[in-house]
């Protein structure tokens, strides 16, 4: 099945955050394409971003490359150089532990889609403006207590 029906892979805006941070995410539509085709070494996802709405809060991956893919609309790209405008047909890659702190937010009146690329599972990340990491089993404040 080399083509994917993105009609029958459920779209979930589920977060893990805490609350606060789980609010920026609200308007985050995801379909995980990797197990429901079969990848085993990459992960992958269709997201949609409603307008308001983040990517997720700024982070970086000491183990994890990270590539989007810009579909349709348009997102700004927010990271440690400032803002960058991203629209269908773009390309933003983000080499692990590079420690720049990046995310995707809709500022427009219309929804962006876009593919993100990275591993099929996520251990060491950081979270740039907030009291937050994730270890790879849950998330913690920089001081090691849990959330």
């Amino acid at each position: 099945m080399p083509r994917i029906d993105l009609d029958r892979l459920p779209a979930t805006n589920a977060t893990g955050y805490p609350e606060p941070f789980a609010r920026d995410v609200a308007g985050r539509w995801y379909r995980r394409l990797a197990p429901a085709t079969g990848l085993k070494d990459f992960g992958a996802s269709h997201v949609t971003l409603k307008p308001g709405a983040w990517s997720s809060q700024r982070h970086w991956h000491e183990d994890e490359d990270e590539l989007v893919v810009m579909i349709s609309g348009e997102a700004v790209l927010v990271d440690d150089h400032g803002e960058t405008v991203l629209r269908a047909g773009d390309v933003a890659a983000f080499p692990k532990g590079d420690g720049n702190g990046h995310c995707l937010r809709n500022d427009s009146h219309a929804d962006c889609v876009f593919v993100a690329i990275g591993q099929a599972t996520t251990k060491l990340c950081h979270y740039s403006d907030i009291d937050m990491r994730w270890t790879g089993e849950r998330y913690i404040h920089r001081d090691g207590t849990p959330y």
